[in-house]
């Protein structure tokens, strides 16, 4: 090679040498043609809002055995977190509720079943068990309230995470309704042994005087559906009887205990027993169940009683 030729080599190398450490030491330089730049791109996904559609379940009620059916689009309606039907009744359920009177006592083997639904995400202060029993419960008074026979009702409650309340919180027709048919002449023994154990094992309860609310322990809820279920299949009454320790003037004492004994009504009252259907009494410090000479005992002997006769 002629010393001209590596010359001109040397200039092209370091012209070379030159750009690209221009390019790499310069931030602000283009130096690579358009569709080699890479651009990246972030693409924001916005979540729709999901949308919850109100469930309104009709009264629908058939006979798989007989020849009684109805269906109606309107129903028996509740606040979240609420037992207690809303007023608006529809005059097509008041209708479809005469039909199945009419129905039942024409056939007395036939009963009505009545499942009443709650969500686990409502509060339940009521005296049974669930919402949806309690919620059965206040149909089946309405029942009761257009002559249909306690005897010819039985209701549930159930859990149901797939009804869902309007933008004011109402529940439209959380309910299910069955017509069943039983055998003539048939005892429900199991029924019969449970009653048996509320006399034997009555709810007692200790609270103190002035006290504006109840509150019942799991156990107490599903012994108040048991008396529920005793009043309607057997006719009897709730009794529900107050006590005292011996404190006192015996006289004022007996009245205490009806005070007490008459509370207890009305919150039972309040929680959907026909107040028919319960009576009262007070037996002062008469029936004491420790010793009055303690403290301990007074307090066990300031108590009230709910059972049935």
């Amino acid at each position: 090679m002629s010393k001209k030729t590596a010359y001109l080599l040397g200039i092209l190398l370091t012209i070379i040498i030159g750009t690209l450490l221009y390019c790499y030491l310069c931030d602000d330089c283009y130096c690579c043609p358009e569709d080699e730049v890479t651009t990246e791109e972030t693409n924001t996904i916005v979540a729709e809002p999901e949308v919850i559609t109100t469930t309104k379940n009709g009264f629908s009620l058939n006979d798989a055995n007989g020849d009684f059916s109805i269906k109606i689009n309107d129903n028996f309606n509740f606040k979240t977190s609420n037992f207690s039907i809303l007023d608006s009744i529809s005059p097509k359920v008041t209708d479809g509720v005469a039909k199945l009177k009419h129905y039942l006592l024409e056939n007395p083997l036939k009963t009505v079943d009545i499942t009443g639904y709650y969500k686990s995400d409502e509060t339940n202060d009521s005296a049974f068990p669930n919402l949806g029993l309690a919620r059965a419960n206040s149909v089946k008074n309405y029942f009761i309230s257009q002559g249909i026979s306690a005897k010819q009702i039985n209701i549930n409650g159930e859990l149901n995470n797939d009804i869902n309340p309007d933008e004011t919180g109402t529940l439209f027709g959380p309910l299910e309704f069955g017509l069943l048919t039983s055998e003539e002449g048939t005892t429900d023994e199991t029924l019969l042994a449970l009653c048996d154990d509320i006399r034997k094992n009555p709810i007692v309860l200790y609270f103190k005087t002035g006290q504006a609310h109840i509150n019942l322990t799991k156990e107490q809820r599903e012994k108040i559906a048991n008396i529920s279920r005793c009043v309607d299949k057997l006719g009897v009454k709730i009794q529900v009887v107050g006590h005292t320790d011996n404190t006192g003037n015996a006289n004022t004492n007996m009245q205490l205990g009806q005070e007490r004994a008459d509370f207890a009504k009305d919150y039972l009252v309040r929680n959907g027993i026909l107040e028919a259907n319960i009576e009262t009494s007070s037996k002062g410090p008469n029936e004491p169940i420790a010793d009055n000479s303690t403290e301990a005992g007074r307090a066990e002997n300031r108590r009230t009683v709910i059972t049935i006769n």
